[in-house]
């Protein structure tokens, strides 16, 4: 086996930290909901349009994306970290639910851009035949950040800064700023591409071959986004309104399910180098599907928290999948671009739409109901991998480019 070099080792801590706390605030926001609303005043709709303004910022941060195929990864990486603990803190410090819709916008912006470089740089630094490891192991990482949010947001909750106590930790990832600059390194594929892409207009990548699988990508990501972006966080809107649980209950669940499904997540990035991306596409797509339904249909608290369980480790497992194959399937001088035009900027149109349907329809069928009515979306993007993607197991990014540029 491919064995990381001692800097591969260094920089997989790195990414590790940042996804560490991409996990935190998507957890962060959906166990502070319930709160949220009373302080303010909020309905099921209200709240389903407070989730989809602030998942406005996933789609604009393909502006701070692409920046990062002119400027390098490593420097807009530092400018990612910098301004999601910036208006991470200055959410805690909100008046009302614009202020709070505003700063969590601005957060999210650069949150995601910076999960989007940490998917890239784990692409062009780590080995093929170790790189769907690598990258599932960073998306675990971002599960282990829901850990914590589950487990000490009950806490933070009872302090006498409430909910707001929850953003102020956002301001740790500051502390990793001095650790980035001395260790991290621009990326080796970017520093012979000598930024090629400089000066590249905005729709540059659709005057490419890429601008086929752009689409496809975007539409994949779109449909994924429907259901995962409301699986696990409408989940304690769910567990309180609908089956009585507490506080306490629901953040046990949440921690037993982000613990025990825990280990798996791990270990997926493995299958997906030994299997091969689209068989296990099959494997993901059932699992998150049908632990979706059970996890808002069942009834007992331990049934619910075993489909939880399943939820979350699929959940994180087909975005590690999709991260794979949006990193795989474009040449290093359009990664970041067709990342963000995938991702961020066509793909989160879902993340932002999903949230605004599901609190409208909870209204009236509850929240069960309109988050199970998603799973039918998974079907939609298990049926795109299977037509559209090739598989790229164990194969390099020049090889996974070329089968691209001649499709």
């Amino acid at each position: 086996m491919t064995r990381f070099t001692p800097y591969q080792r260094r920089l997989f801590v790195l990414l590790s930290a940042a996804n560490f706390f991409e996990g935190y605030d998507f957890f962060a926001l959906g166990q502070v909901l319930p709160s949220l609303r009373s302080d303010f005043a909020l309905s099921e709709a209200g709240a389903g349009r407070l989730v989809g303004l602030i998942g406005l910022g996933t789609i604009l941060s393909y502006w701070v994306v692409r920046l990062a195929d002119r400027l390098g990864r490593r420097r807009v990486l530092m400018i990612t970290v910098l301004g999601y603990a910036v208006f991470t803190g200055l959410t805690g410090f909100s008046q009302n639910v614009w202020d709070f819709g505003v700063y969590q916008l601005l957060a999210r912006i650069f949150l995601i851009a910076e999960w989007a470089l940490a998917m890239v740089y784990a692409a062009e630094e780590f080995p093929a035949a170790r790189r769907g490891f690598a990258i599932g192991m960073l998306q675990a990482w971002s599960a282990l950040g829901s850990i914590l949010c589950a487990v000490v947001v009950p806490f933070l909750l009872k302090t006498a800064y409430g909910w707001r106590s929850v953003y102020f930790v956002g301001i740790v990832p500051l502390l990793l700023l001095a650790y980035a600059r001395r260790g991290l390194r621009e990326t080796a594929r970017f520093e012979a591409m000598a930024a090629g892409g400089a000066g590249r207009r905005l729709f540059a990548i659709w005057h490419t071959p890429y601008r086929r699988r752009v689409i496809q990508m975007a539409l994949i990501w779109g449909f994924t986004y429907i259901c995962t972006q409301n699986a696990v966080f409408f989940w304690k809107e769910f567990a309180v309104s609908e089956r009585g649980l507490t506080d306490g209950q629901v953040g046990l669940a949440i921690a037993i399910a982000s613990l025990v499904s825990l280990p798996m997540v791990f270990m997926v990035g493995r299958v997906f180098d030994h299997w091969g991306r689209r068989p296990s596409a099959v494997l993901i797509c059932g699992l998150l599907a049908g632990s979706v339904v059970a996890a808002y249909q069942a009834t007992g608290y331990w049934v619910l928290v075993a489909a939880l369980t399943f939820a979350v480790f699929a959940n994180a497992s087909v975005l590690s999948l999709l991260n794979s194959f949006t990193t795989e399937l474009f040449p290093t001088e359009w990664r970041g671009d067709a990342f963000g035009w995938a991702n961020n900027l066509l793909g989160r149109i879902g993340y932002v739409i999903g949230p605004i349907v599901v609190g409208a329809a909870a209204g009236s069928i509850g929240w069960g109901n309109a988050v199970s009515l998603t799973a039918i979306a998974v079907g939609v993007t298990l049926l795109f991998i299977m037509v559209w993607l090739p598989e790229t197991k164990g194969k390099e990014l020049e090889e996974t480019a070329r089968v691209e540029s001649v499709g």
